[in-house]
């Protein structure tokens, strides 16, 4: 870490160099930069009062397998300011409000940051020294909170023809990093489409040439949340010729079963290493509770996994005009994946980050067991509200103030209308696992309980188990509980409280979940 005054002089020069430029031409000079040579170590002579005594300070450079065991256990961040998404965290530059974000990163326990540069920002084919200032005192701030960063290059970028512009951009840009440990990987391109044949020709100049300026630095590209897993497959094979030194996957798709798609990502990666570059849920099309129980997914999956590298997209949901006119901002749900809201306020999602980075368990509060979170705050859900939605209430509570009730409930041949959620835990054949809640009724009948239901990766149904019922008719807090095992093949599981051809009322408090 740094000492209050360094960071203060860090921040103070960051300020200095945070003037506003303007956006330079196309032919802007070229920045000057210095390559080092190469070496073990660089070695340094203090002067001494006696001509023959001498100190040798030495430092050890980084090397291509430190780095890689920095990349493999970072706890990364992808940002950009709530202000300033994309190409607008270099125009709209304010050094002040990054430092206050990277505060809040600091305290979560991020010790990486993922910073992406655009060549038409920085300037194409010659990169204008102003933008690489701003670079350069990202990365000192970054430091400043003791955080590595890792280069994602060439986003929103298609100019695959010129390999030697792309090569001499990148020399002229990064070169001054070579041997700086601030800096731990380059990501040659952002979700790159190893379907593009002109991408894939450039890729397999663009790693070698990397490798000749750049020896000791791990080269990724990252797959994109919908290519996924056979996305990444195609990198792979694709560059079977030029490897790089670890995948970079990220992950947008059902956390119940992210186990099984990590393991099947890390599989398909193979004998290379894989971090989860990106992990997200948006809280415009799902709940905070929601998000926060995905993040927390995905966080115990990979460490089930042996992925100890998870980067959560983003620290920030962007304002409007945030994000520049693009395909992007024409999204509505990609102003809304920060664990942070604009008023710069924490949504749950933040504290299962900060447990997932601090190696710490899962707040108990994400699983919402006694149906006390505030609105927006719970992970569970309605099922088939059509035929009955399951409201919270306050209208009768074992514990606490709230329980979850349902009334006038029908049932088809396709089940009956509940509440539901996923566990945080991963799932896996042949685990036992154990559910319980408490219910009462009012003028009940039907079917009352408490089940379990199991899914495959293809999410198809294999199978459930169901507690007893509750008895019919008007009673008092009665305990149900089923206990089963997951079958073969099993990748995720649902608990849900159900209620089926009720003509009366039914409450549920006080859930327990766990496996053994």
């Amino acid at each position: 870490m740094i000492s209050p005054c360094r960071r203060a002089v860090v921040l103070a020069s960051s300020l200095l160099l945070g003037l506003a430029l303007p956006h330079p031409p196309a032919t802007a000079a070229a920045s000057k930069t210095t390559t080092k040579t190469p070496t073990a170590t660089v070695k340094s002579v203090m002067k001494t009062s006696s001509p023959v005594q001498a100190t040798v300070k030495t430092e050890t450079l980084p090397t291509l397998a430190s780095r890689l065991a920095a990349v493999k256990t970072a706890k990364s961040l992808n940002y950009y300011p709530s202000g300033g998404g994309w190409t607008k965290m270099w125009t709209d530059w304010n050094p002040a409000k990054i430092d206050a974000d990277l505060a809040k990163a600091e305290a979560l326990g991020a010790d990486n940051l993922r910073v992406i540069i655009f060549p038409s920002t920085f300037g194409w084919p010659k990169p204008w020294n102003g933008y690489q200032d701003r670079l350069a005192t990202l990365v000192g701030m970054a430091a400043a909170r003791g955080m590595t960063v890792k280069f994602t290059l060439f986003d929103w970028w298609n100019g695959y023809g010129e390999v030697a512009n792309s090569i001499s951009w990148v020399n002229t840009v990064l070169t001054r990093y070579k041997d700086d440990k601030r800096v731990i990987a380059f990501e040659l391109q952002n979700e790159f489409n190893a379907s593009d044949t002109a991408a894939v020709a450039w890729a397999r100049k663009m790693v070698p040439a990397m490798r000749s300026s750049f020896p000791t630095m791990p080269l990724t590209f990252s797959v994109d949340g919908t290519s996924g897993v056979p996305g990444m497959a195609k990198i792979k094979s694709a560059l079977a010729s030029t490897p790089i030194d670890y995948f970079d996957f990220h992950f947008y798709g059902n956390s119940e079963r992210a186990l099984a798609v990590i393991k099947n990502a890390q599989a398909t990666a193979a004998p290379f290493p894989m971090v989860i570059g990106e992990v997200g849920l948006n809280t415009l099309q799902n709940t905070e509770g929601e998000q926060a129980a995905f993040l927390a997914r995905v966080f115990e999956a990979a460490e089930a996994a042996g992925v100890q590298s998870v980067a959560p997209w983003t620290l920030n949901d962007f304002t409007q005009g945030a994000i520049p006119s693009s395909a992007v901002s024409r999204i509505p749900a990609q102003y809304s994946y920060g664990l942070y809201r604009v008023d710069g306020t924490a949504k749950p999602a933040a504290a299962a980050v900060k447990a997932g980075w601090t190696n710490t368990a899962m707040p108990a509060s994400l699983m919402d067991p006694s149906f006390e979170s505030s609105a927006g705050q719970t992970p569970w859900r309605a099922f088939m509200p059509e035929l009955g939605l399951a409201v919270k209430t306050q209208s009768a509570a074992r514990t606490g103030k709230w329980s979850i009730s349902l009334t006038s409930t029908g049932k088809t041949s396709a089940g009956s209308p509940s509440y539901r959620v996923s566990p945080i835990a991963p799932v896996k054949g042949g685990q036992k696992w154990h559910a319980e809640v408490w219910a009462r009724g009012n003028a009940a009948t039907g079917t009352t309980q408490i089940a379990l239901s199991w899914f495959d990766i293809k999410d198809k149904w294999l199978g459930g188990s169901s507690s007893t019922w509750l008895p019919v008719g008007t009673t008092g807090w009665t305990r149900l509980v089923v206990d089963a095992v997951a079958p073969a093949g099993s990748t995720s599981m649902q608990v849900h409280l159900k209620s089926g051809a009720n003509k009366g009322t039914v409450w549920f408090d006080d859930a327990v979940i766990s496996a053994s």
